[in-house]
């Protein structure tokens, strides 16, 4: 059986299904076709049901909650792990609704959180979320929220953090940040989504078993990234909660639910 699957080029994507699509490890009957993409447009082909199995803000997990159904392993969790708001000087928080803010998509887990602490923020313009540091630098927005390793570069290029919305979505909610996780398509045999799930966990153990080593296929997809940068990534974004989301997964995502206004 052949499975479209969806994920970002990101070091955290690519190090978890490296070995599902390479064959480091026994797939069985499942053949997988890789499609890497921006998370964002992963985000927009979920609402037309494009994609067998994908990786999706859970932000808009949350919109195609009908269509698709939220795997146990493969997110990304965790605490002190959330994007930054940021710009080119300090501004006091009071001043951001009235600022206009670069969002890496309008479906990404990153603008519900930045909604969530500002709701009165709604000049907003959306770009890809490599782009957003040079917007904010050359002025073309206020500020910006930043995910992915530009967490790791914002301070090079002179920009100040605002907020760590992070930060501000765990103190208000004593929950780890929930951010992306690893969706299938209800239409698909149950059977066949259980063993999807278990080559997933399969496939990250088999990482995780060669870390800090990384392999080839990180390497060829992290677009000049330097090694350390990658490893940073990887250290930040993949953790227990991406072996198995456990209760206290499943209890944030939940939270994250519950405070975006999506029916529960």
């Amino acid at each position: 059986m052949h499975l479209t699957l969806g994920f970002s080029p990101c070091p955290n994507d690519t190090f978890i299904f490296d070995a599902l699509v390479n064959k480091k490890i026994n797939t069985g009957d499942l053949h997988f076709d890789a499609q890497l993409e921006d998370v964002e447009t992963l985000n927009q082909w979920a609402m037309q049901g494009k994609l067998a199995i994908t990786k999706l803000s859970f932000a808009a997990g949350l919109k195609v909650a009908d269509q698709y159904e939220l795997l146990n392993s493969g997110s990304a969790l965790g605490r002190g792990c959330g994007p930054l708001l940021i710009a080119r000087k300090d501004i006091p928080l009071a001043d951001v609704k009235n600022l206009t803010i670069a969002i890496p998509g309008e479906n990404t887990t990153a603008n519900l959180l930045f909604s969530i602490a500002f709701p009165g923020a709604v000049n907003k313009k959306i770009m890809i979320f490599s782009d957003i540091e040079q917007a904010v630098l050359n002025g073309d927005a206020d500020a910006g929220v930043i995910i992915h390793e530009n967490r790791f570069t914002y301070q090079q290029k002179g920009l100040v953090k605002l907020i760590d919305l992070g930060e501000f979505w765990e103190s208000r909610t004593g929950q780890p940040i929930p951010l992306g996780g690893i969706f299938i398509r209800k239409d698909i045999p149950e059977n066949v989504r259980q063993q999807v799930d278990g080559l997933i966990h399969q496939s990250l153990q088999h990482a995780f078993a060669q870390y800090p080593a990384l392999s080839p296929y990180v390497k060829a997809h992290a677009q000049e990234m330097d090694e350390a940068v990658m490893r940073q990534h990887i250290d930040l974004y993949v953790n227990e909660f991406s072996l198995d989301l456990g209760k206290e997964g499943w209890t944030a995502i939940a939270k994250l639910k519950e405070m975006s206004g999506q029916p529960v």
